[in-house]
């Protein structure tokens, strides 16, 4: 039979918000898919050298043992094999009580006030279907993830991104949004501890942040996955400052603070109304993690030890990692929480090399000392660019992590940086 089928007429159909006919055929490569590519150049051009990974961004470490035990034994039970839809009750109950015991806050309903997530991701991505209309603007700090703008877009919002300077210890200029973006702006995407800067928010900010919601009509969408990752005294919620029940939501994962990355498991807490709308589009979207998953999650919540311990060896490599830099003529500053150091690149070498971006000093770092980094421009040059690193690197033991960061510092000393 002859071939009726136009073989291009997929290419033609794809939507705009993904790049319509052009979709799969831009030159454009993305910064993680770039330093996807420079890693296996540089291992692929220099056999049998170690390329030591500071840009990953998930633990290295598995879940603890008594998490693990719990889902194996969890898996074999008859009444966790069918959907979870939105979440078993036991896993909100589980919930609210760890925000009471280790963030202070009291009276959140698991019924109405938690949902669960398959991690923090689907939550972000989920969100703006609950808000954003044509027209409308989500208020989104950069550097930082850009999920919850991408989707904002796709529901033909608008993204107002407020930067993220050194000068204002790393917090978002409230008061220097338009009028007009105010009366148009839905949603407030805020992350601290943050990612990138490891830069955290003070209790004085939040309440300015309730303030600023409420009198703007704004829903806060606080994405606390590094939260419990705090190196100063006690880890704050936002939702423990007054008012904040009223002004919007926060998402806690399990993935940074339990080494629980792969499980994908997370929670949605605060505005019943806001966990109501989010619940309804998650409805329409998936069927809910897996009980035993949920379950494992549970003993997660109820021994905040693990990150008790998980925190020591963060902040320990970070320590290092900053003593390293400043050895070599950096400027870095030991961050407040999550495993990230933020650190603003040299403006070249001696010998003659120039960076005009963060970027040609990532790829320099990858080709020339086999050190992997995560660049960030997003500021802009009026600020300054910076690299991220983090303290996730794998090491086998504390011996092996202590080599690792003295070959940093040789591979480094080598050069001479101007700054």
């Amino acid at each position: 039979m002859e071939n009726l089928v136009n073989e291009d007429f997929i290419q033609s159909i794809f939507s705009e918000r993904i790049g319509g006919k052009i979709f799969g055929k831009e030159d454009k490569i993305y910064k993680f898919e770039k330093i996807k590519r420079a890693k296996a150049a540089a291992i692929k051009a220099n056999p049998g050298i170690e390329l030591i990974d500071l840009g990953v961004g998930e633990p290295d470490d598995m879940a603890f043992p008594g998490v693990v035990d719990t889902m194996q034994k969890e898996c074999s039970h008859w009444e966790n094999r069918g959907y979870s839809d939105n979440g078993i009750m036991e896993f909100r109950e589980a919930a609210a009580r760890y925000m009471d015991h280790v963030y202070g806050v009291k009276g959140i309903n698991p019924e109405n006030g938690i949902i669960h997530s398959i991690g923090s991701k689907p939550a972000l991505a989920m969100i703006p279907a609950a808000f954003i209309n044509p027209g409308d603007i989500t208020l989104m700090t950069v550097p930082g993830y850009p999920v919850m703008g991408t989707h904002t877009k796709w529901y033909g919002g608008e993204v107002v991104n407020l930067p993220l300077k050194e000068e204002n210890d790393f917090l978002p200029d409230l008061n220097g949004i338009e009028r007009a973006v105010l009366q148009r702006a839905k949603l407030l995407y805020l992350n601290y501890p943050n990612n990138p800067t490891g830069a955290t928010a003070t209790r004085e900010f939040f309440e300015k942040v309730v303030r600023f919601a409420l009198e703007n009509n704004i829903v806060v969408v606080h994405d606390a996955a590094y939260a419990a990752l705090n190196f100063e005294g006690k880890p704050l919620s936002f939702l423990s400052v007054p008012g904040a029940m009223e002004a919007g939501i926060e998402i806690h994962s399990l993935s940074k603070a339990f080494n629980m990355t792969g499980w994908r498991l997370a929670f949605v807490a605060g505005n019943e109304k806001v966990v109501s709308s989010f619940g309804y589009v998650k409805d329409n979207c998936d069927s809910g993690q897996f009980k035993a998953i949920q379950k494992a999650g549970i003993y997660a919540l109820e021994h905040p030890e693990i990150t008790a311990e998980i925190n020591r060896k963060y902040e320990r490599r970070l320590r290092a990692l900053v003593d390293t830099l400043n050895s070599i003529g950096f400027s870095a500053k030991m961050p407040k929480g999550s495993f990230y150091l933020y650190v603003r690149i040299p403006k070249g070498t001696k010998s003659g090399m120039v960076f005009d971006s963060a970027e040609s000093f990532s790829e320099y770092l990858i080709k020339e000392k086999l050190i992997s980094s995560v660049p960030w421009d997003d500021v802009g040059d009026d600020v300054g660019n910076y690299v991220r690193f983090s303290a996730t690197f794998v090491a086998k033991d504390l011996s092996d992590e202590s080599r690792i960061l003295n070959e940093v510092k040789r591979r480094l000393s080598d050069t001479e940086f101007e700054f």
